[in-house]
């Protein structure tokens, strides 16, 4: 019988490292799991046994390797325990030094060598264990208390057959079944990530949106889960214990969400760990308590100039999901209201960067619809796969086919002279202090700060620009820092997925501008080479400043040179912006316009023109010389007739 993978992830098999003390019953103990008889003459290591996938429910052969603890062979046990899925660290029941031996030398040892797997404490020769002893559970505490990674510990005998079948089930089941993602030791609670996906699970159970599950749900959830109904009486029965331990978590219409947390909660102190993994497998986890892989898409079919982009359907979940959690109707959901609605992910996705402060908000920190929306079309620009996940730990049941669709390759849009996306990336390039960040944060609204940061790594922001008519656009702004240009233009495929390059220069600073027009002839170079070409544009910030002339009169020559618009003067301070958002995304839209040329470029161009002309030239010539040789030959054969 074949394991079912929703009820044990994707393993397939166990491999389970027997380690201990010389003596202590290693190899007898693995001898009777495999016969059920105790053997009278073991050798010192015994070779690798296999039990069959039958042997435990869970239908998973197991592996079991044998160790010696000698020194001669040290280099071995420490190769299979780095091997290992879980580790049997055995002591024996009449010899208290072995006991000792666990927290002094072996458990330690362990750590030393990074062995990150469950570990399950077996006490051997239970039959000569003294009665005088103190029971295991007062010797294993303060032990278990000091090391976490032990999952269980468990006492037998392998000549009274007494619990060593057991043995290697606590130890498969920690591997299938683990506890550390699902419940912290030393809190005794839920940890946060399962917490927030039996959120979900209970969310998508609980078909009219009332808050709980009613006995119909409940049965449609047991049968999902477990292929088999649940009777009334058990329904009952079950939340009656619900209500005994915690009366919120039943109401008029059925069991609530702390409830269904709490019965999780009381299924793992109770050992059936299986119950809980059974469940989130069900719903598509993982051992870290995500989505599998196979349920997302790692990579999406798309040539390097094409882009991904929400779909009309994804944006109006959006919407609605938005409203939805926007409480308190103010148009932005504030920070508390974001946490709650990403509350059934494993974390927020947009709490670190690049995404972090990326959109615009109020000044209580909301973010409102827009912003919202320029956030999602950031992530699905930037992580397509993580955008999809996201969508769907959020409650999202479609496909990556009705989520996303690609848009048209760029050197298409170029050749139409047209560009049909509705999100548009613009690298924003530029000196030190030029004012890149300004402009990133003038798109976003945030107000202007006199104090000079710089930006020591790549910064993104995105909103939505309205255009005339009523058209809206997202703007996605990457700024790319003076030290990393030249990392980034070592990639041949780097402007790829740009749409627009802008070239920010303090119009107030000669040398702001000399390293701006090498800026944009080194990026111009590049696309020429690469055949990516994009559409740029110069913005002379700092316009309230005092201009230097040279550099004004030499930018407006520069652009007209090379075939692009004038230099856009913009005072970030006066909030003089003067269109340049919407002037950026009228260039991006006209792919095939403000392309600047390098001379090498228009050498090239103007070299390939005429190698055209000479070879149309010849076949011009060769054609009409085929003509007049069949010609002749039609006349020679006339006359011959």
């Amino acid at each position: 019988m074949a394991a079912n993978p929703a009820s044990v992830g994707s393993r397939t098999s166990v491999r389970v490292v027997v380690i201990g003390d010389s003596g202590t019953g290693k190899s007898s103990l693995i001898v009777s799991v495999a016969t059920e008889i105790f053997p009278e003459n073991v050798p010192d290591v015994m070779p690798p046994t296999r039990l069959p996938a039958d042997y435990y429910p869970d239908c998973v052969p197991t592996t079991i390797i044998d160790t010696s603890s000698s020194l001669e062979n040290k280099s071995k046990l420490i190769s299979e325990c780095q091997m290992a899925d879980a580790i049997v660290l055995t002591y024996a029941c009449d010899r208290p030094s072995t006991l000792d031996r666990l927290s002094t030398y072996w458990l330690p040892e362990l750590r030393r060598l990074e062995v990150r797997v469950p570990v399950i404490v077996v006490g051997c020769k239970l039959d000569l264990r003294d009665e005088q002893q103190v029971s295991l559970e007062q010797v294993m505490s303060p032990i278990m208390q000091q090391f976490r990674e032990i999952e269980t510990c468990i006492e037998c005998s392998a000549l009274r057959q007494i619990q060593v079948p057991e043995v290697f089930y606590y130890a498969q089941k920690a591997v299938l079944h683990p506890t550390a993602p699902l419940f912290d030791q030393e809190t005794q609670s839920l940890k946060p990530r399962c917490v927030r996906a039996l959120k979900r699970i209970f969310i998508l159970c609980d078909h009219d949106r009332d808050g709980a599950l009613s006995d119909a749900e409940l049965n449609d959830f047991q049968v999902r889960c477990f292929n088999a109904p649940l009777q009334p009486s058990e329904i009952v029965g079950v939340k009656r214990v619900v209500q005994e331990k915690m009366p919120e978590g039943v109401n008029e219409h059925g069991l609530t969400l702390t409830g269904f947390l709490f019965l999780h909660a009381l299924f793992i102190e109770k050992g059936r760990l299986e119950t809980t993994w059974t469940v989130l497998r069900k719903f598509g986890y993982d051992n870290d308590i995500k989505l599998r892989n196979d349920l997302l898409p790692l990579t999406f079919k798309q040539a390097p100039d094409q882009s991904m982009e929400l779909t009309n359907e994804a944006m109006e979940f959006l919407k609605g999901i938005f409203s939805m959690f926007d409480i308190d109707n103010d148009g932005a959901l504030r920070p508390a209201e974001l946490d709650d609605l990403f509350s059934t992910a494993p974390e927020s996705p947009w709490s670190e960067l690049p995404y972090k402060d990326a959109a615009a908000k109020n000044v209580l920190g909301g973010l409102s619809l827009e912003g919202f929306l320029s956030e999602w079309a950031l992530m699905t620009l930037l992580d397509p796969a993580g955008s999809l996940a996201n969508l769907m730990y959020i409650g999202y049941t479609g496909d990556a086919a009705s989520a996303f669709h690609v848009t048209r390759k760029r050197r298409t849009d170029r050749k139409r002279q047209q560009s049909q996306r509705n999100v548009l990336q613009c690298f924003v390039f530029g000196p030190k202090n030029a004012g890149k960040s300004a402009l990133l944060n003038a798109l976003i609204g945030r107000t202007f700060s006199e104090k000079y940061t710089p930006t020591t790594s790549e910064r993104f922001a995105a909103n939505i620009v309205e255009l005339p008519g009523g058209i809206k656009k997202t703007l996605v702004m990457r700024e790319v820092p003076d030290d990393e240009v030249k990392t980034v233009l070592s990639n041949k495929e780097s402007l790829a997925g740009c749409d627009i390059a802008v070239f920010v220069h303090d119009s107030s600073d000669e040398n702001s501008w000399t390293k701006a027009k090498d800026l944009l002839m080194q990026v111009a170079t590049h696309g020429e080479n690469t055949g990516f070409e994009v559409p740029c544009l110069i913005v002379s910030s700092k316009d309230d400043l005092d201009p230097y002339p040279l550099a004004i009169q030499d930018s407006t020559r520069v652009s007209q040179d090379m075939g692009i618009e004038t230099p856009i003067p913009v005072s970030i301070k006066l909030r003089d912006f003067n269109n340049v958002f919407r002037r950026i995304i009228t260039a991006a839209q006209h792919p095939h316009l403000s392309i600047p040329e390098t001379e090498a470029g228009r050498n090239r161009k103007h070299y390939r023109r005429i190698v055209n002309r000479s070879l149309m030239l010849v076949s011009v010539g060769a054609a009409v010389a085929v003509v007049g040789l069949a010609a002749y030959r039609v006349y020679a054969a006339r006359k011959n007739t």
